[in-house]
């Protein structure tokens, strides 16, 4: 009996310290997650269940109406989309109308090829959070100054795949009922499926599934001639056409970087900005519904090559996800997400 406790007070003693030596490896690495942890839980713990909000007559009728919305639009992922039902967007939390995550990626300033971050259970990842902005804009300073395109913005919502209970944040009230019900059904989808170290996979089925679930939950919820549904409908057109312009664009960059790749950077770097000012200039030609939403993108800066990355991450992939879901599975979300399942286990 001593050996065997012996035996196991040495085992956990050499776990530990081979922990030690893993935690002091990737000090960094540790300092962030812990930073990170802090960050959520703050969140976290300073929500209020939507019960208790929905009770307290402090908080106004408009409030609470579009709580009783999101509410809505779980049950119907859930319960239409076949998306996994959690506690997540049970509890409220008030951002007082503050930004909460930045979001950080990078990119090689002649190449469209994106930094990558390695963290446990997730694998890389092509973008970093981090709670405090002063946080991200040292680490962005790093990685510019190394010669990397960067951007360092805000998001209005995030997915911890589970880990935590995700909070329905006050920012996301202001959004329109299409604008609200894609960002929650895009956000579920990922607590639904999340495949480790494909960010351009998790993201571009997260997009499908977002817009295909919110316009199947707008002509649930208020018909198919309804102006919700029509709203969205032109919205969303919009953003594809500027998707679509976008990944055009990112071809062109691509197919260039590849002829001046053995030129002097400075001529480089002016085919670059040459390029980025045409493909800036030609959006005029494009007829959107809603044209103030695009007139004033790029008034004080041109993108780099982050801007045309995030158009890959989320879009790429969409219209050969939205073909087979149509073709395939004759827009059955649920069905489409258990055989994409079964194919990634």
């Amino acid at each position: 009996m001593r050996r065997f406790i012996g035996y196991g007070l040495k085992t956990l003693f050499i776990l530990f310290f081979l922990a030690l030596i893993w935690a002091l490896w990737n000090r960094e690495l540790v300092a962030y997650g812990w930073m990170q942890l802090q960050g959520q839980i703050n969140i976290v713990y300073s929500s209020r269940p939507v019960k208790e909000v929905m009770d307290d007559g402090q908080v106004s009728d408009s409030t609470k109406l579009r709580l009783k919305f999101i509410e809505e639009i779980r049950r119907f992922a859930a319960d239409s989309l076949g998306l996994k039902d959690s506690e997540n967007y049970t509890s409220f939390y008030d951002q007082q109308s503050k930004p909460l995550l930045w979001v950080l990626t990078a990119s090689d300033p002649f190449k469209l090829a994106a930094y990558h971050w390695k963290f446990p259970v997730v694998g890389e990842v092509s973008y970093k959070g981090f709670f405090q902005e002063e946080k991200g804009k040292e680490e962005e300073d790093i990685l510019r100054n190394a010669g990397y395109d960067t951007d360092l913005s805000p998001v209005s919502a995030w997915s911890t795949l589970g880990w935590f209970k995700d909070p329905i944040l006050s920012g996301m009230l202001k959004r329109s009922d299409g604008s609200l019900a894609e960002l929650i059904i895009h956000e579920m989808t990922h607590t639904t499926l999340y495949v480790k170290s494909d960010v351009n996979f998790n993201e571009n089925l997260a997009s499908v599934i977002g817009e295909v679930g919110a316009i199947k939950f707008l002509s649930s919820r208020f018909g198919d001639d309804s102006s919700e549904l029509k709203e969205y409908l032109l919205r969303k057109e919009d953003t594809d056409m500027y998707s679509k312009h976008m990944l055009r664009a990112a071809a062109i960059l691509d197919t260039l970087y590849g002829r001046i790749e053995n030129l002097e950077e400075p001529l480089k770097q002016k085919f670059k900005q040459d390029r980025m000012t045409e493909i800036v200039k030609s959006l005029d030609t494009i007829n959107f519904h809603f044209p103030h939403r695009y007139k004033k993108s790029f008034e004080k800066s041109l993108p780099n090559n982050t801007y045309f990355l995030s158009f890959i991450r989320y879009d790429s992939q969409k219209e050969e996800m939205l073909q087979e879901i149509e073709t395939k599975y004759d827009n059955d979300i649920s069905a489409y997400l258990e055989v994409i399942g079964k194919r990634y286990k």
